[in-house]
């Protein structure tokens, strides 16, 4: 059980920095580094960037719960 929790911790890792990077940036930052700002400029869809927005917001709430489940898991395993 641990195993399995500390593999969707380490995908759900993985894609929160995938889709953090991929939003639009806002004045700077890794987003721009890799190409954001110029893609910036030309604009975006916005139902791309809302479906984005939520893409992340799932994600990080899975994140946050395998957290909470693994923490409890190995308190209470020991």
């Amino acid at each position: 059980m641990v195993l399995g929790f500390s593999i969707a911790l380490i995908v759900f890792s993985l894609l929160m920095i995938l889709l953090v990077l991929l939003h639009k940036g806002k004045g700077g930052g890794l987003s721009d580094m890799f190409g954001g700002g110029a893609m910036s400029t030309g604009g975006g869809s916005a139902v791309a960037e809302r479906n984005l927005d939520r893409i992340t917001i799932v994600v990080g709430i899975g994140w946050f719960a395998c957290i909470l489940v693994l923490g409890l898991v190995l308190k209470y395993k020991s």
